[in-house]
């Protein structure tokens, strides 16, 4: 019995590698994502720009995203999944190697095109990439650990971006992210394994997606929620300068923490999310309203300003665990990638419509009016998630 369990326990290890590798991916991928949040000053300052012109390459990446992700993922699901994700990484890196030698803003903003569609094929495919090829019975921890690697992003990959940006400039981000996603192109070729791809999916078969209504509440409640987040989230940079008056060290420590928070999300996630969905559920749509409608009143202490983001920073890990969790267990088994491309679009037009409406409160209010904003729509996702029942938790466990 004891080498029986040592030959077991060996092989669900090496189970384990080409999980990690995805692991690494996601955090490369997610850094990427949100750089530009904690470099908008230098952008902006390095392009003669306002703040608000610079965050609409968050806008544009995000909406690339969103159009991309649907088409992309239909034409290529036929493809093996080892070589698309080889091929994805590939890619990105070639975008991120354009952003550093980026001499303008519109050769920026194109470079960040390319990566964007890249990205709306890796977030399609990985998540369900990963619960295929972990061990058995072990579903729930391989989406954690992905949703890990991207929290991994905020506590490290961003607030490090961010640091290298403040004194090497912002192009030197952009060029050791290139380095990273070559490192990381180089592991998973050497330990992805060969995944068959799930036979295809036709646009004459999108209609069959969304005849399943707790899938359909799914995306309008992610869209609501998301944009709700990232009306106040993109804009956080400069409101924690001006309204909560930190200094550049103290913004990369909260941004930091704000991070850490999804890697406790993701251990709570695990261990109790089967018994208790709707707390997870709950928590992540009225606590991103909640805490936005309090951001500019905790703004006015240092104390309850960082209580603030770690309690936002688990609301948003909530979401990103507990939203794809659903959308891969009610989708039908040949359309995950579908389904998960049409969540990672929605979820991409959220961050597109917050950055851009925080942007607009930015430009004709004030900076301090983006959590307000932000809580506005929060209610709204709120309201929608209270009535309708069938996002109360009564959905296919892992």
């Amino acid at each position: 019995m004891g080498l029986q369990s040592c030959v077991i326990g060996r092989s669900i290890g090496r189970g384990w590698w080409p999980v990690i590798g995805l692991t690494f991916a996601a955090f490369i991928f997610n850094t990427s994502e949100f750089i530009p949040i904690g470099l908008l000053s230098g952008i902006a300052g390095d392009f003669s720009i306002t703040e608000s012109k610079a965050g609409l390459l968050i806008t544009v990446y995000a909406w690339v995203v969103a159009v991309a992700s649907l088409p992309l993922m239909i034409a290529a699901s036929k493809a093996e999944a080892r070589k698309l994700m080889l091929s994805v990484v590939g890619v990105f890196m070639a975008g991120q190697a354009m952003s550093a030698f980026s001499s303008g803003y519109w050769m920026l903003m194109f470079s960040r095109i390319i990566v964007a569609c890249s990205h709306a094929i890796f977030w399609s495919i990985v998540t369900p990439l990963a619960v295929r090829i972990a061990p058995p019975g072990h579903d729930s921890r391989a989406l954690g650990m992905i949703v890990a690697g991207s929290s991994i992003a905020m506590i490290v990959g961003l607030p490090l971006g961010r640091t290298v940006g403040l004194y090497l400039g912002w192009r030197m981000t952009f060029a050791v992210i290139a380095l990273l996603s070559a490192a990381v192109f180089a592991l998973l070729a050497l330990i992805l394994p060969k995944v068959p791809g799930t036979g295809g999916f036709s646009w004459s078969q999108l209609p069959s997606l969304f005849r399943i209504a707790p899938l359909r509440g799914l995306y309008v409640l992610t869209i609501l929620t998301v944009t709700a987040h990232f009306t106040g989230y993109s804009y956080i940079e400069p409101f924690l300068a001006s309204e909560a008056g930190f200094g550049a060290s103290w913004i990369t420590m909260i941004l930091m923490l704000f991070g850490l928070m999804g890697i406790v999300g993701s251990l709570l996630f695990s261990r109790y999310y089967g018994s208790c969905p709707s707390f997870f559920m709950g928590y992540a749509v009225s606590g991103i309203c909640v805490f936005l409608l309090l951001l500019g009143a905790a703004s006015s202490n240092a104390l309850s300003t960082v209580a603030l983001c770690l309690l936002w920073g688990l609301a948003v890990a909530f979401l990103n665990l507990a939203f794809q969790s659903e959308v891969i267990h009610v989708a039908p088994s040949g359309g995950v990638a579908v389904a998960m491309s049409i969540y990672s679009g929605i979820y991409n037009v959220g961050i597109g419509a917050g950055a851009l409406f925080g942007g607009f409160v930015c430009s004709h209010l004030s900076v301090s009016s983006v959590g307000y904003a932000g809580a506005l729509i929060g209610i709204a996702a709120s309201v929608y998630f209270l009535a309708n029942k069938n996002l109360h938790g009564s959905l296919p466990r892992m």
